[in-house]
């Protein structure tokens, strides 16, 4: 297959912004500190999000956080189709010297789901509440780079999550047809 050939060619361009990543994570704080964003990440703080956006903004909060579960649900097929599809080893199996510093939630590394997520995510809430910005942004840059500094995925990954999320996310904003 032409993307297994692709990633593979990629794994080697990427291993040294992996390694490079994956040192900073050789510090105690930092690796306590991006393994906390990443579980945070998981779905935590989102959840969290679409529970309160009701609480604060009525039918507004509750149209945003349906918005947000079906760019959820969307993503969630997406990326466990191209999981399976491209079967890319992650940068902590492919290379001795990139460690993992967090647990992995599944087997493959093409493309990060996180930052899908939290990119997806990020991009409704802005949409319906901008003001909201000074908190989901950086939020959404930690925990993207948080599966690079923990040696979960290569820059490729994160990149491409966050087009898939910022694409569904996207769409969900066009009017129906």
């Amino acid at each position: 297959m032409a993307v297994k050939a692709l990633l593979h060619h990629l794994n080697a361009l990427e291993a040294p912004l992996c390694r490079a990543a994956s040192l900073r994570a050789e510090r105690l704080d930092t690796q306590r500190f991006y393994a906390l964003v990443s579980r945070l990440g998981d779905g935590t703080a989102w959840y969290l999000v679409m529970l309160l956006l009701p609480v604060l903004y009525g039918g507004a909060g509750l149209y945003a956080a349906l918005q947000m579960l079906a760019v959820g649900i969307t993503s969630l097929i997406v990326y466990k189709a191209l999981k399976q599809l491209t079967g890319r080893q992650r940068p902590c199996e492919e290379f001795a010297d990139i460690r993992r510093h967090a647990p992995m939630l599944d087997r493959y590394s093409f493309p990060s789901g996180h930052t899908m997520h939290a990119v997806g995510f990020s991009a409704v809430v802005l949409g319906h509440f901008p003001e909201f910005g000074v908190l989901v942004a950086p939020f959404a840059m930690l925990v993207a780079s948080s599966r690079l500094v923990l040696g979960l995925h290569y820059p490729s990954d994160v990149v491409v999550g966050a087009l898939i999320g910022a694409g569904v996310a996207w769409l969900s904003f066009l009017p129906p047809a």
